[in-house]
């Protein structure tokens, strides 16, 4: 995992929030929340404006994914 975090680490970022949130199903959170909970994450050092609906879109599966494995 990288020591400082992107937009474009949607797999380390959903890993993170999976770890942080156990309990959250990320298509529960809105883009508006998944923003503010990626841009808190300690290693998160990316421009918090510079996310799109794309990258968000992104990172919410790659939690996605985790979430379900977690949950089985």
């Amino acid at each position: 995992m990288a020591d400082q975090l992107s937009w474009d680490d949607a797999e380390d970022i959903g890993i993170l929030l999976a770890e942080k949130f156990p309990d959250q199903n990320p298509l529960e959170v809105r883009f508006t929340d998944l923003h503010q909970r990626i841009t808190g994450l300690p290693t998160f050092s990316d421009d918090p404006k510079a996310s799109t609906e794309g990258k968000l879109e992104a990172i919410q599966m790659a939690w996605y994914e985790e979430y379900n494995e977690r949950t089985r």
